[in-house]
């Protein structure tokens, strides 16, 4: 008999994993449980979420309560009677009595290599804090924020030309690859669950578009790693005042000058070649940036319509 399994998730992280037991032919999937549909757009009409659109193409049953933990939902769950819940990206903390219902509980992809990152937002984290690697991890679920025994672990590094999105698309179609294999060798017995060492763990609060602002008084390596964290979501940012009139300016693409010097915030540079921009130590090589009110271009196509002179402040 083949394992009963219900697959839990919402974003776009989870859909490589759910089209990886979808494609793999070794499980029985009774239902899908994804978030409500949601508003969006500008017309604000309900949308499904990505793993939605993917079960119902598959011709899978899809629940969406509300409160994962509504006791009608539980019951909806036993009566299935699955054997493991398979969770990614779902967008809730489950409770212990809904990992009670399968006889092998639940387990979790992970976008981190767990203790460290647990939390909402271990990616951004990770470039953020100019780590070299990061990767996935596969756990036993506990009713604690990310605190389960692991099943396997797999690390990438961090490229410099990474940002959190093409980071996460890489570290999606990683934790697919390392489902399948994962879910058999726990059922099996042949993957023993590690405990966690709590001394190593640390926290990936979830961002805020306030954590997109640039301070120029850091160093330039420090704000390299905060452009790419926060690309594209909430996006990193600083302002331009020109004649009084203060306006946003989106910043998506940068490299780091070491040697370049100047006031923090100062452009020093403003050319056909680009826009430098200085920091607390070295400066910032803006590539793609967009001004508010306008479109994303590049420092060359910015500079050629608005023109910007060296000592202006940005900030």
């Amino acid at each position: 008999m083949p394992l009963r399994i219900v697959f839990m998730g919402t974003a776009e992280l989870a859909c490589a994993s759910l089209k990886a037991l979808l494609d793999s032919g070794q499980f029985e999937i009774p239902a899908v449980v994804t978030q409500p549909d949601r508003p969006k757009g500008r017309d604000l009409k309900l949308q499904p979420s990505p793993v939605k659109k993917i079960a119902v193409a598959a011709g899978l049953t899809v629940w969406q309560p509300e409160r994962a933990r509504d006791p009608g939902f539980l019951a909806q769950l036993a009566a299935v009677k699955p054997d493991l819940l398979v969770v990614a990206a779902y967008g809730q903390i489950l409770p212990q009595a809904m990992l009670d219902i399968p006889r092998f509980g639940g387990i979790n992809v992970h976008t981190s290599l767990l203790p460290k990152y647990r939390g909402a937002a271990p990616i951004q984290w990770a470039i953020l804090n100019d780590e070299p690697e990061t990767g996935v991890t596969i756990m036993k679920m506990a009713a604690g924020l990310d605190t389960g025994e692991i099943l396997s672990s797999r690390s990438v590094p961090i490229l410099p030309e990474d940002n959190s999105s093409t980071l996460h698309d890489r570290l999606a179609v990683l934790g697919a690859e390392l489902l399948v294999p994962t879910i058999l060798g726990y059922a099996s017995g042949d993957i023993k669950p590690t405990p966690q060492i709590e001394g190593q763990a640390s926290y990936a609060r979830k961002i805020t578009k306030e954590d997109g602002r640039i301070d120029w008084m850091q160093p330039a390596r420090t704000l390299w790693n905060r452009v790419r964290a926060f690309t594209p979501w909430p996006g990193a940012f600083t302002g331009l005042t020109e004649n009084s009139a203060r306006r946003l300016l989106k910043v998506f693409q940068v490299t780091v000058e070491e040697s370049r010097k100047g006031a923090p915030g100062e452009v020093v540079q403003a050319d056909r070649s680009g826009l430098v921009v200085a920091c607390g130590q070295g400066a910032l090589r803006i590539h793609e940036l967009q001004l508010e009110g306008g479109r994303r271009m590049t420092a060359a196509e910015l500079l050629a319509g608005h023109p910007l002179r060296p000592g202006t402040k940005l900030g």
